[in-house]
């Protein structure tokens, strides 16, 4: 490992930017987590972990943590208007082939950012409340401009901020494309009571109109709701900048004729503490730096919650992005263009399983198409084909990519 210590700003406090800063530390830098909250964000709906993302974990030593804290989902029931199961895939719990749709590996994404935090805040300044509203830079320094009208010198700064991210606006070259790749899906989840009808088995439902409904719960009184619905009009793609009392309005509108328990569900989301509404898309930019700025996670390469390797990549595209800095501290454009070359092929792969073609035979307009699907689903389900297909599967969704190995670490 190169000796030279780089003082170095993480903006964003969620999955990828404790992460970063995990691996950071341990290369001997100096490392500031600014979140733009006021208190660390241990909020959220489940996650997964999958392939090489288990495998950043593990070598973080904090398999063991997360094991302690993984939600007991042991498959995923799908159900009709009145709640009857046609169909069931359970988890690969082998240690072997691919996960099926429900991970070995699922937690609620506030647990992980905590175990993060708690890793972390011994060797990691963390400054909450602010966020880097811009920034300058020469070959040797950034200035960082935080909305509390403060400003401080680093030797890099990583965006970490997420698919919106302030920080890869700043950096992409004038002209590049958008780097937002819309999937046609439109999502909403929030928390409601638990009660008597729901088990750990997540149910889905799909509703004429391109209407999907996940139910999951994830401790004895709480249960998730999450909305899926396939829609392209302008209207769709508007409402998740709305107040959050329009975008229940609009999520009430589409789906209250939806069967199943929709009722509950709407009623539910009228009195939550917690809900979210968003856009289903991935970030896909050919730039994830620019001099000594750069970006890891969905701030550079978000891949939709549909790939199923969102968290994954953030971790291991934390953990790629702080070892070749550990390892080449002393020329950070070759740090750079190490981890674009690394970490590409893994993420090609990740994004490449979005395909909207085959998302939208999981979204059917009519009736006609419900049956078709309950029919070829209920034949798989009963003859097992999932799950054999996940238990001998030579690769899982991250495909063969080897994650690298940085060590040795200074401690």
């Amino acid at each position: 490992m190169n000796a030279t210590s780089l003082k170095i700003l993480i903006c964003g406090g969620g999955i990828a930017g404790p992460a970063t800063a995990f691996w950071l530390a341990r290369g001997g830098h100096q490392v500031t987590v600014a979140e733009r909250f006021p208190a660390l964000r241990a909020t959220g709906a489940q996650i997964d972990l999958r392939g090489q993302g288990i495998e950043a974990i593990e070598r973080m030593g904090l398999l063991d943590t997360v094991r302690n804290n993984l939600v007991h989902e042991p498959g995923v029931a799908f159900v009709d208007s009145k709640g009857r199961r046609w169909g069931t895939v359970m988890a690969n719990t082998s240690g072997k082939g691919r996960q099926t749709m429900t991970s070995e590996y699922e937690l609620m994404r506030g647990d992980l950012v905590r175990i993060l935090h708690e890793a972390t805040r011994q060797d990691v300044r963390y400054v909450f409340g602010t966020s880097v509203d811009g920034f300058e830079q020469d070959e040797h320094r950034v200035l960082a401009h935080f909305a509390d009208g403060t400003s401080e010198e680093f030797d890099l700064l990583i965006g970490a901020d997420g698919q919106g991210s302030r920080i890869r606006r700043d950096i992409l070259p004038e002209g590049e494309p958008d780097p937002y790749w819309p999937v046609g899906i439109h999502m909403a989840y929030w928390f409601i009571p638990r009660d008597e009808t729901d088990s750990d088995i997540r149910e889905t439902y799909s509703a004429p109109g391109g209407r999907m409904i996940m139910r999951r719960s994830h401790n004895r009184t709480d249960t998730q709701v999450y909305f899926a619905l396939w829609e392209t009009s302008e209207e769709a793609t508007a409402i998740h900048r709305r107040p959050v009392e329009r975008q229940k309005q609009f999520w009430t509108d589409r789906y209250r004729d939806a069967g199943w328990q929709v009722e509950r569900f709407l009623t539910g989301m009228r009195d939550t503490d917690f809900f979210y509404s968003q856009e289903v898309t991935q970030v896909r930019t050919g730039t994830w730096s620019k001099g000594r700025v750069a970006l890891v996670g969905d701030a550079g390469y978000c891949s939709s919650p549909y790939s199923g390797m969102g968290t994954s990549a953030g971790l291991v595209g934390a953990y790629v992005l702080a070892g070749e800095i550990n390892r080449n501290a002393e020329d950070i454009p070759a740090a750079f263009a190490n981890y674009h070359a690394t970490l590409r092929p893994f993420i090609d792969t990740v994004q490449g399983e979005v395909n909207p073609k085959l998302l939208r035979v999981g979204f059917p307009q009519g009736r006609l198409g419900i049956s078709a699907l309950h029919a070829f689903g209920a034949a798989a389900s009963f003859l097992k084909l999932p799950e054999i297909a996940a238990r001998f599967a030579k690769e899982d969704r991250g495909g063969t990519w080897p994650l690298p190995d940085y060590h040795p670490v200074a401690l």
